[in-house]
């Protein structure tokens, strides 16, 4: 076993458990490890999108009485590939979940990593949400356009910073580039670990442009500090004010998926189990307060639906990474 895998399960082991004494009524008699004691891996870094999720539906399930005990733990590292390659090894653990999304599955191409989702078992796709734009409130870039022209005159000129490599930000910048006729190898995109990096970055003049989800540039652009270019929306999204790259007159768009996965080797029944307790948590109002608080998309999708939804992501995503020479 690999040595970072056996220091995560050190961890899940070490997590405490609560007798059958805490319990909901809709467990009640049925009572399983996942419902008494569930961990849930972040693959990242506290404070990224990826820790969010998990720290919102382990609120959301402690709230709503949908498991009793649920903990989250970090095991950051090359776009959530280490925890993919530590998950792979928990063969049999049905109180595990895991955090996945778009960043994995380009990770997984990017590091060619020997482990893909197709190795664990998927349970559910939760939300979605979408990438923006932005650059720092002084920026001589008033628009897309004005980025676009520059990539144009000296695409190394712009730094442009963005979370993993291989992951929703990049694949963003690589679509726009070459949207626009500029290889997206010519695209200095410098790889940040979390969006406090990224915005520090801007803020300092490090890079010229960010790229990320919405939520993590939020309170920098209602504060003044950052101005937002474009949202990667394939619909106009009126309530945050930002035009999207298909109202600007590019074809392009990026969503920014996340969900769930479970270790291998597990039976239907404990299958089940997990993908009920996903679907207990996202149909309370709890989950629905969660969702506008994070702008986030309702974007439910369950066992073999999302099963067949990642194999199609992965097609997607290895042939934009092709396309762009990445």
């Amino acid at each position: 076993m690999h040595r970072r895998a056996k220091a995560v399960l050190g961890v899940v082991l070490l997590v405490p458990l609560v007798g059958a004494a805490a319990y909901d009524a809709r467990t009640a008699g049925t009572l399983s490890g996942a419902r008494t004691g569930l961990t849930i891996i972040a693959p990242a870094s506290p404070g990224g999108g990826w820790d969010t999720l998990a720290r919102q539906l382990q609120a959301t399930m402690r709230e709503e009485g949908v498991v009793t005990n649920p903990q989250v733990v970090n095991v950051p590292g090359a776009a959530g590939t280490i925890g993919l390659a530590q998950l792979q090894e928990m063969d049999g653990q049905s109180d595990v979940l895991m955090v996945t999304g778009t960043v994995m599955v380009g990770g997984v191409e990017i590091n060619h990593s020997p482990v893909g989702i197709d190795d664990v078992t998927p349970i559910a796709r939760t939300t979605d949400d979408y990438e923006i734009i932005v650059v720092p409130a002084d920026s001589p870039l008033e628009s897309v356009d004005d980025l676009v022209a520059a990539w144009q005159d000296d695409p190394g000129a712009v730094a442009v910073g963005g979370g993993s490599l291989g992951g929703t930000d990049q694949l963003l910048a690589a679509q726009l580039a070459l949207a626009v006729d500029v290889p997206a190898t010519d695209v200095n995109y410098i790889a940040y670990s979390g969006g406090g990096e990224a915005i520090a970055a801007l803020l300092s003049g490090a890079s010229d442009v960010g790229i990320s989800g919405y939520n993590e540039f939020a309170d920098q652009i209602e504060a003044g500090r950052l101005r937002a270019l474009a949202v990667s929306a394939p619909e106009p999204q009126p309530e945050l004010g930002i035009p999207t790259l298909y109202e600007l007159g590019y074809d392009v768009h990026q969503g920014n998926w996340r969900g769930v996965l479970a270790p291998p080797g597990l039976t239907d029944e404990e299958t089940q189990e997990l993908e009920d307790i996903i679907t207990e948590t996202l149909a309370t109002p709890t989950w629905q307060q969660t969702l506008e608080t994070n702008q986030w998309v309702d974007a439910e999708l369950v066992g073999d639906d999302f099963a067949a939804f990642v194999d199609d992501e992965v097609a997607r995503i290895r042939q934009i990474l092709e396309e762009a020479g990445l």
